[in-house]
């Protein structure tokens, strides 16, 4: 309860402090601090799963599932950073056992063809083949 003619304290209205153009007043600079939510690490547990039950070579498919779901333990304990290195680690792991795969595949069937292909020559032309007449 402040009568109108009584000032506060002394001191009139002087603004907000460190605006420019009020003399007497010292100049200071404001700063904004922006907290940045980063996403949370990925642990990659779909995609090790997958490695896992249909592409498991050198096992490599358990290795990654087990650092995803080490990843999911740091992720949910707080530990941000082991998090990400976990996942990072199953990361690697499935893209190496999904290469492997992939050229497994791929060298199946280009065994595959070849064979055929080897196959009809010595079938459809029996003269021309490895056993020729």
């Amino acid at each position: 309860m402040n009568p109108e003619g009584v000032p506060l304290q002394g001191r009139g209205y002087e603004g907000y402090p460190g605006q420019p153009g009020y003399p007497g007043q010292p100049t200071m600079v404001q700063s904004t601090i922006v907290n940045i939510v980063t996403e949370p690490p990925n642990d990659h547990i779909i995609w090790s799963l997958c490695c896992f039950v249909y592409s498991n070579p050198f096992c490599l498919g358990l290795v990654a599932l087990i650092y995803s779901i080490k990843s999911r333990d740091r992720k949910m304990v707080g530990d941000l950073e082991g998090a990400r290195h976990y996942g990072a680690t199953a990361r690697t792991l499935n893209i190496v056992s999904s290469v492997l795969v992939g050229l497994g595949i791929l060298i199946s069937i280009i065994t595959i063809s070849v064979i055929i292909q080897r196959l009809q020559e010595i079938y459809y032309y029996p003269g021309h083949g490895y056993y020729g007449n």
